[in-house]
C-alpha cells in the first residue's frame, strides 16, 4: 500500500491559507446575503474563518460553519448566491487543509477564490469579472501562500466552471515569482 507523502504545515501556514480564502469570501458575502435573506450561515462561516485567521485555535466551529454554509448554498435560488455561499463555506473549511501531498487538498487553498470568481462572473454576466478576481487574488497572494501551494501537486482538472477557474488560478499562482 502506498502512503501519501506528508506536507509540513505550521499554524502560521494554515492561517495564511485561510486569510487568502477569506479575502475572496468577504468580497462576495453580500451576494449570499442578498440572495439568502435572513440566512446567517454564510456570514457565520466567514466569521469562523476570520476568528481562525485572527488567532483563535482551529476548532469544530470552522468545520460546522463550513458545512452549514455549503447547505445554505444548496438553498440559494441564484447561481451567484450559491457560489458566494460556497466561497464562505470554503473559507471556513480552509483551516482544515490536510498535510497530505494530494492534489485534492489544493481545493482547501483555492476553491473559495474560484467560487467567488464564479459568483462575480454570474452577477456581471461577464467572464472578464472572474478573470479580474483571479488576477487580484494572484496579486494579493503572499510568499507564504505561494510556498504552501507549491508543496502540493497541481489542482485536479475538472469540467465545471469552478474547477476550470481553480485550475487557472493554480497555474497563475505557481507561475508567479
Amino acid at each position: 500500500m502506498v502512503t501519501p507523502e506528508h506536507v509540513a504545515l505550521t499554524d502560521a501556514d494554515l492561517r495564511e491559507v485561510a486569510a487568502f480564502a477569506l479575502a475572496s469570501a468577504e468580497e462576495v458575502l453580500h451576494l449570499a446575503e442578498e440572495r439568502l435573506p435572513g440566512d446567517p450561515r454564510p456570514r457565520e462561516a466567514v466569521e469562523a474563518a476570520r476568528a481562525f485567521v485572527g488567532g483563535e485555535p482551529r476548532s469544530r466551529r470552522q468545520r460546522v460553519a463550513a458545512l452549514d454554509a455549503h447547505r445554505a448554498a444548496g438553498a440559494a435560488e441564484s447561481g451567484a448566491g450559491h457560489h458566494a455561499a460556497m466561497a464562505a463555506g470554503d473559507a471556513s473549511a480552509s483551516a482544515y487543509l490536510h498535510p497530505l501531498a494530494q492534489a485534492t487538498q489544493v481545493g482547501h487553498i483555492l476553491r473559495a477564490t474560484a467560487h467567488a470568481a464564479r459568483a462575480l462572473e454570474l452577477v456581471a454576466d461577464d467572464p472578464e469579472a472572474a478573470d479580474r478576481h483571479l488576477r487580484e487574488a494572484v496579486a494579493r497572494a503572499t510568499s507564504v501562500l505561494l510556498d504552501v501551494l507549491r508543496r502540493y501537486p497541481t489542482a485536479p482538472t475538472g469540467r465545471t466552471r469552478v474547477a476550470l477557474l481553480m485550475s487557472d488560478l493554480d497555474r497563475r499562482l505557481r507561475a508567479r515569482r
